[in-house]
């Protein structure tokens, strides 16, 4: 298999959600890295594509795929379509680093909870990542990268995300767990976790809602609530070849929210 500490060509990051919000950041601060793309988007193929253009006016090759992460039964066919586009786009059979990072919010107490927003935010939040990595494993390089998306509510706790920050809480103990499994073929596998970020994730409620924003503001060491480049900035950084030794761990990056 194709070592990514030695080899000389271009990195390739396949990057899931990477039509808009963070995934979006992260895949253009990747390009800006010398990295090409492999992007998911669900629904919105303009967006996707657009992505992808602009990954190519910074010089770099880039692909769109369709995915929806809460539908592990896709799962062998999404790998299939990943291997032929490998094969066709770069000549190769293998790419370099893994950000699962797709992903939906839902606002809701412990008590109005349903079962079936349980159910959704576990499809798509701890089961999509175990089994597309689990699928995705032979054609993910050895000495690449696998980076989860966690976040900051995996530490403090918000009123109305109990749901939610029990799946992120599960994707960080499954990278420990990927990290000590899957360090014999030297991939590295880590956890980044946004603060609050001003996206459209959770019907925008951070970005759009100026009394929430403000609020958070007053609780985040720098003052200000996260923007989309801070989080692609830093996942850009943590997939450097530099610090491929980091592996297990969990990197908040929330400008110092709840500190």
């Amino acid at each position: 298999m194709t070592d990514t500490t030695t080899t000389s060509t271009p990195r390739i990051a396949l990057i899931t959600g990477g039509s808009r919000g963070l995934g979006k950041s992260a895949a253009l601060h990747l390009a800006r890295d010398g990295v090409d793309l492999l992007i998911t988007y669900r629904s919105r193929a303009d967006e996707a594509e657009a992505v992808v253009r602009e990954v190519q006016a910074l010089g770099r090759r880039a692909v769109a795929l369709p995915l929806d992460v809460s539908r592990a039964d896709t799962f062998a066919g999404f790998a299939a379509a990943v291997r032929e586009t490998l094969a066709a786009t770069w000549g190769r059979t293998q790419f370099d680093i893994l950000l699962n990072n797709a992903g939906m919010g839902i606002h809701a107490s412990f008590e109005a909870t349903t079962e079936a927003q349980f159910d959704e935010l576990m499809a798509t939040h701890l089961k999509g990542p175990f089994f597309l990595t689990q699928a995705l494993l032979p054609l993910l390089a050895d000495g690449g990268n696998v980076l989860n998306v966690s976040s900051g509510l995996a530490r403090f706790s918000l009123p109305g995300y109990a749901a939610y920050a029990a799946m992120k809480g599960g994707i960080e103990v499954l990278t420990r767990y990927l990290a000590k499994e899957l360090g014999p073929r030297r991939i590295a596998v880590n956890t980044i976790a946004p603060g609050a970020i001003a996206t459209d994730f959770g019907d925008g409620l951070v970005r759009d809602n100026a009394q929430m924003n403000a609020a958070i503001a007053t609780q985040t060491a720098q003052g200000r609530v996260g923007l989309p480049d801070d989080i692609g900035g830093a996942v850009a950084a943590l997939l450097r070849p530099g610090n491929h030794w980091m592996t297990a761990q969990r990197v908040e990056v929330s400008g110092g929210m709840f500190i």
